[in-house]
């Protein structure tokens, strides 16, 4: 019988996380125990043709991280999955559209804090794929003393760049934490990251 189909997957969604894109899914209930899904996806620019994602096919997870295979940052794409069992397969279930650079959610920096006789080198890294390195990513900086709600910022530094603070008339306990930015319809921002504390021009 030709009609027999496999329970679509649900709650089909295109969602960021972590500067990742990735399309996320629950299996249709009643799904047999070895179902795989497929995934496809199509830009904005060309909407007739849906692209294979080599990595997701035949998968036995309910996610997809598409940010590498995606053409371009800013154009809306949309994105497709299917269950397969042995020869049953369910019909396309499509994602909402969007597009990276506009929906993408960003993670806390690492931050990296080297501290020399009078100086503090900070940078921070950035726990993201390869493929989105080139965007123009930022970061900010807050250093403060510890327990003091004065906090001194160093704005929109980018991503590789390091931040070189004179210690000489900092004394005690002093801490930093970091969020990412990015501009894009204007800037998104990331949580602060966890305060990194160091007593500084300490005796002893």
């Amino acid at each position: 019988p030709g009609h027999v189909q496999l329970p679509s997957p649900q709650n089909v969604t295109l969602l960021s996380k972590d500067f990742d894109m990735i399309l996320a899914w629950t299996p249709g209930e009643g799904s047999p125990p070895d179902v795989t899904y497929t995934v496809r996806y199509r830009s904005q620019e060309r909407m007739d043709k849906w692209i294979k994602v080599p990595h997701c096919k035949n998968i036995h997870r309910t996610s997809c991280n598409l940010t590498c295979v995606l053409p371009n940052f800013f154009v809306k794409v949309q994105a497709r999955v299917k269950a397969v069992s042995g020869r049953l397969q369910s019909p396309w279930v499509e994602s909402q559209l969007k597009e990276y650079h506009l929906d993408v959610e960003l993670a806390p920096p690492v931050l990296n804090v080297n501290v020399k006789k009078n100086l503090i080198l900070a940078n921070a890294s950035f726990p993201m794929a390869t493929c989105v390195e080139s965007l123009p990513w930022m970061y900010d900086l807050n250093l403060w003393e510890a327990g003091s709600e004065d906090k001194k910022q160093y704005e929109r530094n980018f991503r590789k760049n390091t931040v070189t603070i004179d210690t000489t008339a900092l004394k005690g306990n002093y801490c930093f934490s970091a969020r990412s930015s990015v501009q894009s319809i204007d800037f998104k921002y990331s949580e602060f990251s966890q305060p990194l504390c160091v007593l500084l021009n300490h005796k002893g």
